[in-house]
């Protein structure tokens, strides 16, 4: 899933030095191994499936980060959470799972989509900056596309609407391919249109949001 690629875009907007962290849906916990190794103080990581959350106590033993990585090996509700305030949290291809892999089953699709609003707007109460990205088909399946269109304008114009008062977007990056490499670009005119030859996973925009409701 283009994890280098990504984790180089994110880089290049954050310092992860000194930082606390909160990696939401880690799964085996490329990105929190990543922050830690480039200096992060601590990270904190959700994950409620079971054999990723194995997985991730296990590596964590066997580097010796037990003293700066925390699994909870759980999902994260999203309300009433016992949680210190962050740094940066990491929120990757985790929302469009509300109804899913954790939350209401029985949801509608359109409640679905303002959950996922409400719950990005709860955690501009818990970090400075957070990283954000979310799939078009909700719960993974592409009969239920979030979007009537399913392009990135609709998606961006849909955080943006729900986000104001919360969160300043800092930026958004679009993957570009280019003689078969992948790189996280600035959204702009032609890279916003959908492109279907990269796969939907590639189309999926990366949002840098820096909270309205912290200091700093």
């Amino acid at each position: 899933h283009f994890e280098e690629e990504r984790l180089a875009y994110f880089f290049k907007h954050l310092c992860p030095a000194n930082k606390l962290v909160l990696d939401i849906g880690g799964n085996t916990g490329y990105f929190s191994f990543e922050f830690l190794k480039r200096g992060a103080t601590c990270v904190d990581c959700y994950e409620g499936g079971k054999a990723h959350a194995e997985f991730l106590s296990l590596a964590s033993d066997l580097i010796g980060l037990n003293d700066r990585f925390n699994v909870h090996k759980k999902y994260f509700t999203f309300k009433d959470e016992n949680i210190r305030n962050y740094d940066i949290i990491l929120l990757l291809n985790v929302l469009h799972h509300v109804g899913d892999d954790y939350g209401n089953a029985s949801v509608t699709r359109q409640k679905a989509k303002l959950q996922i609003i409400k719950h990005l707007n709860y955690l501009a109460q818990k970090t400075n900056f957070l990283i954000f990205q979310l799939g078009f088909n909700w719960k993974g399946d592409t009969k239920q596309c979030l979007f009537e269109h399913g392009t990135k304008s609709e998606m961006i114009q849909f955080i943006k609407d729900g986000i104001k008062g919360f969160w300043e977007i800092i930026e958004i990056g679009v993957a570009e391919k280019k003689d078969g490499v992948v790189t996280y670009e600035p959204l702009n005119v032609f890279n916003v249109k959908r492109n279907d030859t990269l796969g939907e996973f590639l189309n999926r925009p990366i949002f840098i949001l820096k909270s309205c409701l912290q200091r700093g």
